[in-house]
């Protein structure tokens, strides 16, 4: 196994916490769950509903994986994280699923949680391989 990398992406997000935006070995990259804050300012409020949160998350996901030089399409594994499952379950889907082509979606887990970071509704990390 080789030594683990640990990057931290110019343009993405300013972390809400201690961590690396990725770690990567072997190929394997594994981003750490980003929140719906500005990339640019994570002072500014969270964007309003679960809609508009789950565009920022996606968007902030992308901004991370295309600063290494990946993409979408090398998502493997996807968990997502929901503050209020019922009633934000099938919104959080809609969005989400139109960042993936239909016969191209990553293995994904849901989990409703008591709480995240910034009072957010949302919060979603990854695992992607290099090709």
């Amino acid at each position: 196994m080789s030594e683990p990398l640990f990057h931290m992406v110019a343009a993405g997000p300013s972390p809400v916490a201690p961590f690396s935006h990725a770690a990567e070995a072997d190929g394997w990259v594994f981003l750490t769950g980003q929140m719906p804050t500005d990339p640019d300012d994570n002072s500014r409020p969270l964007p309003e509903g679960i809609e508009a949160q789950t565009r920022r998350v996606m968007d902030n996901l992308t901004i991370v994986l295309g600063g290494l030089g990946l993409g979408l399409e090398h998502v493997v594994s996807v968990r997502a994280f929901l503050t209020r499952f019922g009633a934000d379950f099938e919104a959080m889907n809609r969005i989400y699923a139109s960042y993936f082509p239909a016969d191209r979606r990553p293995a994904r887990t849901c989990v409703g949680v008591t709480g995240l970071a910034r009072d957010a509704r949302v919060e979603i990390d990854l695992i992607a391989r290099r090709p």
